[in-house]
């Protein structure tokens, strides 16, 4: 398991997404869920639309281009048009520091 520090703590309010970039290039999306932090990755598999820069809703990140939903822990696609899931990557919080194993994803 390699840790990388992609954000602050602060940097992801409570109920919103971000985007954050790992070190080796690969873009995620962290969401703040009633204070647990969780990223997937930053790309809509219906038309590559970018995850963190929609809305986070009940446990949902909606893409802003045509609101396909994923779930924000799991990565699981909730909604059309996108048909296919994307990856789910281990986030740790370490004081301020937002951990993620860039290279763990779950399917």
């Amino acid at each position: 398991m390699s840790n990388e520090r992609v954000a602050g703590v602060g940097d992801v309010p409570e109920g919103e997404v971000r985007v954050v970039t790992c070190a080796a290039g690969r873009s995620l999306a962290v969401s703040n869920i009633d204070g647990t932090l969780y990223a997937i990755d930053n790309i809509c598999t219906h038309d590559g639309g970018p995850l963190g820069e929609g809305r986070l809703r009940n446990g949902r990140v909606i893409c802003p281009r045509h609101g396909a939903a994923f779930d924000a822990r799991t990565g699981k696609v909730l909604t059309l048009p996108a048909v296919k899931s994307v990856h789910a990557y281990p986030v740790t919080v370490d004081g301020d520091d937002v951990l993620v194993d860039c290279e763990g994803a779950e399917a």
